[in-house]
């Protein structure tokens, strides 16, 4: 990715939001637009009332002004309702869609390999993309200050022409000056935000981990480490906050200083008679209101830079490449064989393995990091070195792919909803059918332990259970799924010898009856598992080495040592 190509998305998506909601911000412009001509009228009015009734005492003229002055109130209360109405609604549609974008670009079936922790992807999606939808309300203020300031001028010009011309030359000069601190603005609040993202993801993992932190001890490491990040974010804030704070302090001072001036020299010309009376209260009615929309130029500067930041982050997320290439041939599995020919890749050298239909197949690794990078395989980040029906994986489209295997990690997640819904998502069992599903999961206890049954409620990822009884509920969904292929990582670490006697049983009597073409591989160094095998294979520095029965290969002294342990 070269560098300039994040900066071309980014403005591609502050812009877009303005596209493709051109109705309702030409609306928001226009209405804002009127507001802010209204108000600059209100001073203009008060200072003809003052010329042609008060001074003069024409009943019939202040009647006629004060007229004027009701509809012009009527239209600020109006136009200002409905085109900030109209703005808001554009701010939240954008912020909407660019969410929405950021969550099918992370849950894509490809996935997206971005390096970022959840906690950091959660930053994009709320406070970027609301940061990114915001430009299109700011935009509607900033096309109204300039149009009150345009009209501010032209009523200037029928009163005197050299405070008009200080209008047209100064309110650029301000907007320029302070405009001068945007840059700075934009890469510290990148920084800034990328920070806070850091330290969003820190507390996730910490929260989500907490089980795991209490029982290794490390509560201590875990809060300085966190600790760490947020003081850092909280640093990035005030770096972040000083240009900000400069530029809206240059445009207040500046245009402060300014108007002064104008008032100023609006008094010397009233009190030479150059103007009327009426014409200096309209001045400096007129000075006293364009303080706002002029200063307004700071702060709307100021989220502009902000928006440029947060749509260069996103640009840079959607930018990510996918986590699994994947082609376009359709073709349709019934029960095909997995098979895994001299794969070297990662930690695999050269490992040659295939499963008949309807076979239980264990799989003793002696290596953490390469059973990871044998799931990775099986899930298609390896290329064509993994094949169905010897057609590679690579050259299958994503979804045919996905249809005839499905792979459990060891760390799964669980869902929000209730009990059934996370034993079954896909609706697909009766209650006959899901009861044995749960039987052989050994799940039932934990539906027995609570009055809902299979309404219980689960909460996010499962918190309200224990390891054992998490890593169940996730062995009974994926064999709810009843794929051909199942790859099932560990899927009996934590839990008890007897449960874990019932699953073995469970896995056999669920998928592989006798005519059975389904096809199961267990990662595992269980030996109750192992039992249970049709076939078991040993992988030994990522080939492998040895393939029998349990009870054969017990005479392996390198099988030996894995499964006696």
């Amino acid at each position: 990715m070269t560098t300039n190509r994040p900066r071309r998305e980014a403005w591609r998506i502050l812009l877009r939001g303005i596209a493709r909601n051109r109705g309702p911000v030409a609306l928001s412009f226009l209405l804002l637009a009127i507001w802010q001509l209204s108000e600059a009228m209100v001073s203009v009015v008060v200072g003809l009332a003052i010329d042609r009734a008060v001074a003069t005492g024409d009943v019939v003229s202040m009647v006629q002004v004060g007229g004027l002055l009701v509809l012009i109130f009527v239209s600020l209360i109006v136009t200002y309702r409905y085109g900030v109405l109209a703005s808001v609604k554009v701010d939240q549609t954008e912020s909407h869609r660019t969410r929405l974008e950021i969550t099918r670009h992370i849950l894509r079936a490809r996935g997206a390999r971005s390096g970022l922790l959840p906690g950091e992807v959660l930053s994009l999606a709320t406070s970027d993309a609301d940061a990114v939808g915001g430009l299109a309300r700011s935009s509607s203020y900033a096309f109204a200050s300039a149009a009150a300031v345009v009209v501010s001028a032209v009523a200037l010009f029928q009163i005197n022409t050299v405070i008009a011309l200080m209008v047209l030359i100064g309110v650029p000069a301000v907007v320029i000056v302070t405009q001068l601190m945007a840059p700075m603005l934009s890469r510290r609040s990148s920084a800034q935000q990328a920070r806070i993202a850091a330290a969003g993801g820190a507390a996730s993992d910490l929260i989500r981990g907490l089980r795991v932190i209490k029982g290794i001890g490390a509560e201590r490491e875990s809060s300085a480490r966190y600790r760490a990040r947020s003081t850092e974010a909280a640093a990035a804030s005030i770096r972040s906050a000083f240009p900000r704070g400069a530029m809206e302090g240059l445009a207040a001072g500046h245009s402060g200083a300014f108007l002064a001036a104008v008032a100023l020299i609006a008094g010397w010309s009233a009190l030479h008679n150059d103007i009327t009376v009426g014409e200096f209260v309209a001045i400096v009615g007129l000075t006293q209101f364009l303080g706002v929309p002029v200063s307004a130029f700071g702060w709307i500067g100021a989220q502009a830079a902000a928006s440029y930041a947060s749509a260069q982050r996103i640009a840079t997320f959607l930018e990510s490449p996918p986590l699994v290439e994947t082609g376009t041939r359709q073709e349709s599995f019934d029960a095909p064989r997995l098979t895994l020919g001299d794969v070297r890749t990662g930690n695999l050298d050269g490992l040659t393995l295939e499963s008949a239909q309807g076979e239980l197949l264990c799989l003793v690794v002696d290596d953490p990091a390469t059973t990871a990078d044998l799931l990775r395989l099986l899930t298609g980040e390896g290329g064509g070195a993994a094949q169905l029906d010897g057609i590679a994986l690579d050259e299958l489209e994503m979804t045919v792919r996905q249809r005839p295997i499905l792979v459990n990690p060891h760390h799964p997640d669980l869902f929000e909803g209730t009990l059934r819904e996370n034993f079954d998502p896909e609706g697909r069992h009766d209650d006959v059918g899901l009861a044995r599903v749960m039987e052989a999961a050994a799940v039932n206890d934990i539906v027995r332990l609570h009055e809902e049954g299979l309404g219980l409620p689960v909460t996010s990822n499962g918190a309200m259970f224990s390891g054992g009884q998490r890593q169940r509920i996730a062995l009974a969904r994926a064999l709810a799924a009843e794929a051909p292929i199942l790859i099932l990582d560990h899927p009996t670490t934590a839990v008890d010898a007897f449960t874990e006697q019932q699953i073995a049983q469970g896995i056999r009597s669920l998928r592989h009856e006798p005519g059975s073409r389904l096809a199961t591989w267990i990662v595992t160094s269980s030996p109750v598992l192992l039992a249970q095998a049709d076939r078991v294979a040993l992988v030994h520095q990522g080939r492998m080495v040895a393939d029998g029965s349990h009870h054969d290969l017990l005479a392996e002294p390198r099988y030996r040592e894995r499964v006696e342990r």
